[in-house]
């Protein structure tokens, strides 16, 4: 996996401006804070991001990819407000459960999600290497 920074370019913080990868590739369809029953413990943000980011993990698992296999993450949020503000809570999460490694990302204030209670959507992409 490669890191894509252009010469001259700002380094971003928390993700990176892109990823050049190549293996194996699985799309994890985007997880909400939910439990693998289908409950939410939790409507306050930073929690259903730390169960969305567990459920992404539960799910590479599966195909034998970790964390730092991720090359792209799609964050789909109710609130920009809300999800700044969570900045630090979301912080820790992510560094405990995804580790120090930064993707290619993007994220997008929505109108709504399927799901009423979901305050976030996470989709991902992961490629293991060859």
């Amino acid at each position: 996996m490669q890191v894509l920074q252009p010469p001259g370019w700002a380094r971003p913080r928390g993700y990176a401006n892109g990823v050049a990868a190549s293996g194996r590739t699985v799309y994890v369809s985007g997880m909400i804070g939910w439990d693998a029953q289908g409950r939410f413990h939790t409507d306050d943000f930073a929690g259903q991001v730390r169960q969305a980011l567990q459920n992404i993990v539960a799910v590479l698992a599966e195909a034998g990819a970790l964390p730092e296999h991720i090359v792209r993450m799609n964050w789909y949020v109710l609130d920009k407000k809300e999800y700044v503000a969570a900045y630090p809570q979301i912080g820790v999460a992510y560094r405990e459960l995804i580790g120090k490694h930064f993707p290619a990302m993007t994220a997008v204030q929505v109108a709504g999600l399927i799901e009423d209670r979901a305050r976030v959507e996470i989709e991902v992409t992961a490629v293991l290497p060859p």
